[in-house]
């Protein structure tokens, strides 16, 4: 793998200066679990030119034994010192999987990114996205034990004086900011415990490395704080889950082609066909984007996740909106934003199928559907009926997206097998198992 020589001259110089001792190689199975190979510094100089390899049948969905063999080449852009190591500096750095033969591995999440995005530049247009990231911060009790389970606080929306987080907002903030990551905004969501951070909206390769990057900081910091972070995406019953809703737009030559202020919603017809493109293959990418079994306790009504196929500007219900735009600021910052995204997903997978998703409806011209205004939550059954809904379970979307040919297109025959073998055994595993809830309910009765 060739590094331009501005990069390779940035690292150097950031490991002169934080005098870095180690490197920590960094990629992502293909659940977005990050995995981490680290390496002294005198080493640095071999993998850069030759890689490092590492045992892929150890990694989840990756390569049978007898294939095991891969190689990590570093992407300098990513390289970055981690401020938490202070006994021994260390530095980061995203990686992209390759076989022996000196070959993209097909089975490399972050390659399954970077081909959907070739597809979109021979179109001729650039994906833009911009995740916006909740999670949960919990104390702990002595011992370790996080159950039950007791949020960091008591606030609210937007809150301030029973915000027991903001402080430690603001070092994730700082953290984040030393890995080239721009913050936007930082507060408390909705739920007791429930916190955001948004990042600046950018190409949707290095969002996703951005993606990932905050996981591992909010983690790392929520630890050094007492507290322990998590992206589980509905972890408190009848309170709101966390979701990783996401913007998106397509470029053209610096020109965002969403954009036309003449037409309704001030979006062009090639937007229009995106939308519904997405509307198509929502049911079908569901797993992807919302991958967990708890993801579909998220995914119910009353707490602001979308449940059924529709579209809209003011309504929260639905899975698609279009956010409104400020007067200065049409023509660069329309996009649409798809909620039904959680932030246990997989960023490179789940931009991945929403871009191939979005592009189909522009090749076929898909129409969109009229618009739903209206909270589709309080809607009457007659047209409730009118309506499709996103699958209901992990076990009902597993089953939606073996049945999308796009999908399978889209992460290509080996990453899409193995994904939906490891989606239907933890299916299998939670519909087997007998829960407390059922325990408490009829043991006492029956």
């Amino acid at each position: 793998m060739e590094h331009h020589s501005s990069d390779i001259a940035r690292a150097e110089e950031t490991i002169r200066a934080a005098r870095v001792r180690f490197v920590n190689l960094q990629f992502t199975d293909i659940m977005g679990i990050v995995k981490t190979v680290g390496m002294p510094i005198d080493q640095w100089h071999n993998v850069l030119e030759h890689g490092m390899w590492f045992d892929g049948s150890s990694i989840e969905g990756f390569a049978r034994i007898a294939e095991s063999d891969m190689l990590l080449h570093p992407d300098l852009a990513t390289f970055a010192v981690m401020p938490w190591e202070t006994d021994f500096p260390t530095a980061r750095v995203i990686c992209d999987v390759y076989t022996p033969r000196g070959e993209p591995f097909e089975g490399d999440p972050r390659h399954v990114l970077r081909r959907a995005l070739r597809c979109a530049w021979d179109m001729g247009y650039e994906y833009y996205t911009g995740p916006e990231m909740e999670f949960f911060l919990f104390k702990p009790h002595p011992g370790g034990s996080l159950l039950p389970l007791t949020p960091n606080d008591e606030a609210s929306y937007f809150d301030v004086s029973t915000d027991q987080a903001h402080p430690v907002r603001r070092q994730m903030v700082g953290t984040l900011e030393s890995f080239g990551i721009t913050v936007e905004a930082l507060h408390h969501e909705v739920a007791t415990g429930q916190h955001e951070i948004d990042f600046k909206y950018d190409r949707a390769l290095r969002t996703a490395d951005n993606a990932v990057t905050l996981r591992v900081v909010v983690k790392a910091v929520a630890q050094r704080n007492g507290l322990y972070a998590t992206f589980m995406p509905k972890p408190i019953a009848r309170i709101n889950g966390s979701g990783m809703h996401t913007h998106q737009s397509l470029w053209r030559e610096g020109i965002n082609v969403f954009a036309d202020p003449a037409k309704d919603y001030g979006l062009s017809d090639l937007s229009l066909h995106f939308i519904a493109g997405q509307l198509a293959h929502a049911r079908g990418m569901s797993a992807i984007l919302a991958p967990l079994v708890n993801s579909y306790k998220r995914l119910v009504p009353g707490y602001e996740a979308p449940v059924y196929l529709s579209w809209a500007r003011i309504n929260r219900s639905a899975l698609i909106r279009v956010p409104q735009v400020s007067p200065g600021r049409v023509g660069t910052a329309t996009r649409i934003e798809l909620r039904c995204p959680d932030p246990a997903a997989n960023p490179y997978l789940a931009f991945a199928a929403m871009l191939m998703a979005g592009l189909d409806g522009i090749r076929r011209q898909l129409p969109a559907p009229p618009p739903t205004e209206e909270d589709v939550y309080h809607l009457d059954a007659a047209k409730k009926d009118l309506l499709t809904a996103l699958p209901g379970s992990l076990g009902e979307a597993v089953d939606e997206m073996a049945g999308d040919p796009l999908m399978r297109e889209t992460l290509g025959e080996h990453l899409f097998e193995r994904f939906l073998s490891a989606k239907r055994q933890a299916w299998d595993e939670y519909r087997l198992a007998v829960s407390q809830w059922e325990l408490e309910r009829y043991l006492p009765v029956y």
